[in-house]
């Protein structure tokens, strides 16, 4: 006899204290050379920010190399990565995709993490020529997906849920 799989189960609440490591919001040092800072806030569907999240980032850097970052939500849902913006990458049918940073959502509750993008407001021509963005009929479901320039930092806030829902992949 075979077993079968174990299904999931929630996984909370420990983020704020047992996953997060020391620099893990910090792919690069501030301050860096080419240095951003991605930050947001993270939303239930009511519209209350979800604490004790965690918000994992995957790029293609500049150098080709890949940059993972890892930032724990604060009490009002508030997250941050420090990193270099990615550069376009081609898939493996040769199509090109702009900057973009791939994202996992993880909160309590959650069975399976969240797959999201964060694309950049500043990468106009590559976003309309990407071929995610490119797939997704709705401008208001697109904007879920980029990050607008405020302050010097680019700002993308994430609903799980509700009228602002931002848009999750099936992977």
């Amino acid at each position: 006899m075979r077993a079968g799989r174990t299904p999931s189960q929630t996984v909370g609440p420990f983020f704020e204290f047992a996953l997060p490591w020391p620099g893990g919001p910090f792919v690069v040092a501030e301050g860096a050379p080419g240095a951003i800072r991605v930050h947001g806030r993270l939303f239930d569907g009511a519209g209350e920010p979800v604490p004790d999240g965690l918000i994992e980032t995957w790029q293609a850097s500049p150098a080709g190399t890949r940059g993972f970052g890892r930032s724990s939500t604060g009490r009002d849902g508030g997250f941050a990565i420090v990193t270099l913006k990615p550069t376009s990458v081609a898939d493996a049918a040769g199509a090109l995709h702009a900057p973009h940073l791939a994202v996992s959502v993880f909160a309590r509750g959650l069975l399976k993490r969240a797959v999201t993008r964060v694309y950049f407001s500043d990468e106009e021509a590559a976003n309309r020529s990407d071929p995610v963005l490119s797939a997704i009929p709705d401008d208001a479901a697109r904007a879920t997906l980029i990050a607008r320039l405020e302050g010097g930092s680019y700002r993308l806030d994430i609903h799980l849920q509700g009228p602002r829902e931002t848009v999750f992949f099936d992977v």
